[in-house]
């Protein structure tokens, strides 16, 4: 009969045996199965007495009371234990799950009842299969008798059937009696050990219902759908572009037109896209922070954004990449920087590491790596971001959204090889370790103001509850961070003109409001360092140019326009739409922006670290146009920020809990009708993903609009390498611009080799391309080796920016060829190369440049300047360790390095004031 527990699922009582001499033994009916292990093993048994009635009761009330099977003190001993299975169902009895395996086992044989001590009735079809359990060792062999079959039940009998499998545990060992003296060798070498069995009925757990397949593959979507949506659409976009052309796929480069790249892509690639940023909503709709999948797909879809030039085109886009690699070659082939040739020299730090790494690795073709850099500029980026990600207080979704942004409407084309590329890396890290290690997060404990509005207001913002989170970390592990930021920031600063400001804003900007536990010391420490750099190892540059220099300073309606309205222009009306576009993504960032920023302060937020990553780029706009670029410079460098707020646009909440909480608060409003809130959050879901899918296509437009002139073909580069093969001792380029200025850049692939050989020398030219004259001019008044290139880029670019005709490529070509004073030494189909048919008699070919130009010629305080610098630097570098320290209090130790740091430093500007004054007055002589 099978018990009330046993229906309950609860485990069937067990009797506890215990050793002889205690006031309870066990049951009456283990006696004779105790005889029989008695008599095998030749050991004296203890008395057992029979078990009190209670027992008997709590038995058939089925109130389990656990025996001791733990074995500690003999792990030979055993137990077993009849687990019931295979019971036929009296018709009044409940169901009972069958766990039996296999109820057609041959092996099966009948067990006496009386030797197992079991309460088995007579028509007990039992299983004595035994089952030993590790840990159970050898032991003496204990003989049994040998089990007598019964005889099977009839078929139709109604009884209990069951069938048992014998089960052996380790059990606790009987008490045994002290070993006197008097006991022979042969007793005391014996063990006494007791095999106890216990006769256990274990209800067997209740079946699993049967689930189809395709249910068990439809309830767990949600772990393979997205990451198998990721891959199909990698595998969809590659095979879209890498195959012919042909209807829905291939690219052909012919069919670039205003538009750029967009209008020669298939169907598909745009279908893949949207498939992987689907994925990656379905990812973060599940509300978990699946990290590495999410990384994944963020990798995806900027190898679909930002790859795509790569993927199509064998060779390397931006003419400028090349003059870089020209760079590089010329400190592996002289071995030192001249900024003679070059400004961009005066800050050779990235051409010295890469011409060190290529060097070391023997690599001379820069080809593949200039390819591919603008992938893995921004994979690179991502890295670092997602670590100041880490530091906000936001929901998951809001984290992960903020970092597609970021890949969405990084259209500038900055990230190709280039300095400014590699130190925007060097300041995302930056920022990441200075929130990371050394975030603050105070919240006001002060009173209310009780007069002033503009106090109250102040102190309302600062009891805002923090939008950032301050992880504690060791003074080692800070210290290490210390020279960490010290190393990157000297880094940018030997690589980059503007990055280092940018990072010195954003540090002095954290410590203003207190979001940084670093001290003053460390801002004057790095603001030295561009000094220094600037006024020592740039005097070849800045003696020349002091007006470049310092002419923008507080020029900032005319640096905007400069970066704005002048760049929109041309007669190309598909091009003028990629203008727009551009202009139009950096409205609509800001715009969610602001919306976030306002949604977050609704809910008691203040996000003052995103907020001034987002404001600090901006002051840059007082200081110079940059070429003309210092508006793209200010974006890139504000995006950051910007994305961080306009997630918050779409998903502002704060996280339940912890920062890692995948639930999310709530806000109180004040109305009474109010939706619900998991139908906002799919709302708020749906119109991420919609913008997200917006900004993808804009992007397209955005970053590849110029792909007519960005572009660089093969025959482009072969042509400047005829050049490169004629250019001893010295050579000149030609190169075609529309109006003679200071600050045009070749739209060819120059400079790539021979830097220090080769000057390029603009030549005019008309919107008539029968109009020779001013080339012809210009090449008369040039030496031999001078050449003129005539390239699809040029005509190109010309076209969509300055209005001249559609053929004027082909008609300018055809001009040149008709002229019978210039000769074509190269064609091709993209590029041809021209050149006088003949020089005068007595006309040379000059020497190439002279590395060395004006020089340092240093300042009567010049020596003293260099000693004030090392003691500043070591005074405020030890007193921020001895702060990173003791960060409480100030002691006695940093007030006298702070005694010795301030005047140093006061020394050292003067000294760098007075450098820029006396060299640059002995220019000007």
């Amino acid at each position: 009969m099978k018990t009330e527990a046993a229906e309950a699922g609860e485990r069937p009582p067990v009797s506890e045996e215990t050793p002889a001499g205690s006031e309870d033994g066990p049951a009456s009916e283990d006696q004779k199965d105790a005889e029989v292990l008695e008599d095998a093993t030749e050991t004296e048994a203890p008395e057992e007495t029979e078990a009190p009635e209670e027992a008997e009761e709590s038995e058939e009330r089925g109130d389990p009371e656990e025996p001791d099977i733990s074995g500690d003190d003999d792990p030979s001993a055993t137990a077993v234990f009849r687990i019931p299975v295979l019971t036929p169902k009296p018709e009044d009895t409940p169901d009972m799950p069958d766990i039996s395996g296999d109820d057609e086992e041959p092996d099966a044989s009948i067990v006496d009842t009386s030797v197992l001590g079991s309460s088995v009735t007579d028509s007990s079809v039992v299983d004595s299969s035994v089952v030993d359990l590790p840990g159970v060792t050898d032991t003496e062999p204990l003989t049994r008798p040998e089990p007598e079959p019964e005889p099977e039940p009839d078929e139709g009998d109604d009884s209990e059937a069951e069938t048992t499998a014998e089960v052996r545990l380790p059990a606790r060992r009987l008490a045994e009696s002290p070993v006197t003296g008097q006991e022979t060798e042969q007793e005391a070498g014996r063990q006494a050990v007791q095999d106890v069995t216990q006769d256990v009925r274990v209800p067997a757990p209740a079946p699993r219902p049967h689930v189809p397949w395709t249910e068990r593959l439809a309830r767990s979507a949600t772990a393979w759908l997205p990451p198998l949506l990721t891959i199909e659409g990698l595998i969809m976009y590659v095979l879209a572009l890498r195959v012919a052309p042909g209807p829905l796929r291939g690219v052909d480069l012919t069919r670039i037109d205003g538009l750029g790249l967009i209008s020669a892509l298939p169907v598909t690639s745009f279908v893949a896209i949207l498939l992987m940023i689907t994925a990656f909503f379905v990812t973060i709709a599940q509300n978990t922070d699946r990290k590495f999948l999410l990384l994944f797909q963020l990798a995806v879809i900027t190898f679909a954004l930002h790859g795509a030039a790569a993927l199509i085109e064998d060779t390397p886009r931006f003419h400028t990449a090349y003059v870089h690699a020209g760079f590089v070659e010329f400190i592996n082939r002289t071995g030192t920087s001249s900024p003679i040739l070059d400004a961009r020299f005066a800050w050779p730090g990235f051409f010295a590491l890469v011409a060190f790494v290529t060097k070391a690795a023997g690599v001379t073709d820069l080809t593949l790596i200039l390819r591919w850099t603008p992938l893995l500029s921004n994979l690179l980026y991502l890295l670092p971001f997602v670590l100041i990600l880490r530091q906000v207080v936001a929901t998951t979704r809001a984290r992960w959204f903020a970092a597609l942004l970021f890949i969405l409407v990084q259209w500038i084309g900055q990230d190709y090889f280039s300095p400014q590329g590699f130190t925007y890396a060097i300041y995302l890290a930056f920022v990441a370790i200075v929130l990371r290690w050394f975030g603050r997060v105070e919240v006001r404990d002060k009173a209310m103001p009780s007069k002033g509005r503009v106090r109250r207001l102040l102190a309302r913002l600062d009891g805002l509850t923090p939008g950032e989170l301050a992880r504690p970390t060791g003074v080692y592990d800070r210290s290490i961070m210390l020279i960490v930021l010290i190393v990157l920031f000297g880094t940018a600063t030997a690589s980059h003109q503007i990055t280092p400001f940018m990072m010195l804003g954003t540090l002095t900007g954290l410590i203003l409001l207190r979001r940084s536990s670093l001290s003053w010391a460390l801002p004057f420490f790095l603001g030295l360092i561009v000094l220094a750099w600037i006024s020592y190892q740039t005097v070849t540059f800045w003696s020349g140019h002091i007006d470049e220099l310092f002419g923008g300073l507080g020029r900032i309606l005319e640096n905007l326009q400069r970066n704005t309205g002048d760049r929109i222009e041309g007669s190309d009306s598909r091009h003028a739409l990629v203008l727009m576009a551009r202009l139009g993504i950096c409205a609509v960032i800001l715009l969610l922006a602001a919306i976030g920023l306002l949604r977050r302060l609704f809910r008691g937020v203040g996000d003052r670290a995103a907020l001034l990553l987002l404001c600090v780029p901006v002051l840059a706009l007082a200081l110079q146009s940059y070429g003309g670029e210092i508006g793209l410079r200010i974006y890139l460098f504000a995006l950051p920020g910007a994305c961080i707020l306009a997630a918050y646009a779409f998903f502002p909440n704060l996280p339940a809990g912890t920062a890692e909480a995948p639930d999310e608060t709530v806000p109180i409003r004040r109305r009474v009708i109010r939706l619900d809130p998991l139908l906002t959050r799919r709302i708020s879901l749906l119109l991420a993903a919609g913008c997200a899918m917006a900004l993808s296509l804009s992007f397209l437009v955005a970053r590849y609009g110029n792909e007519q002139f960005e572009r660089v073909s093969n025959d482009e580069v072969q042509a400047m390498h005829y050049v490169y093969g004629h250019d001893k001792p010295s050579g000149r380029v030609l190169f075609l611009v529309p109006i003679i200025g200071p600050e045009v850049t070749p739209t060819i692939p120059w400079g790539e080799r021979d830097f220090d050989k080769i000057e390029y020398q603009q030549v005019l030219v008309d919107k008539n391309p029968e109009q020779l004259s001013s080339v012809i001019d210009k090449f008369r008044v040039s030496p031999p080796n001078t050449y003129l290139v005539a390239s699809r880029g040029q005509a190109a670019y010309l076209q969509l920016n300055h209005g001249f005709p559609a053929d004027w490529a082909q008609r300018f070509r055809a001009a040149l060829d008709a002229s019978p004073e210039l000769k074509r030494v190269f064609n091709s189909k993209d590029a041809a190369v021209y050149t006088l048919k003949t020089y005068p008699k007595n006309a040379e070919i000059p020497q190439p440049r002279p590395l060395t130009g004006f020089g340092d010629r240093g300042s009567p305080m010049t020596p003293i300047g260099l000693g004030a610098l090392g003691v500043t630097w070591i005074a405020l570098f030890v007193y921020e360790l001895q702060r990173l320290r003791d960060p409480g209090r100030v002691s006695k130790a940093r007030r006298r390095i702070l005694f010795v740091a301030v005047p140093a430093f006061l020394l050292a500007v003067a000294v760098i004031v007075e450098r820029f004054i006396v060299i640059g007055f002995n220019q000007l002589q």
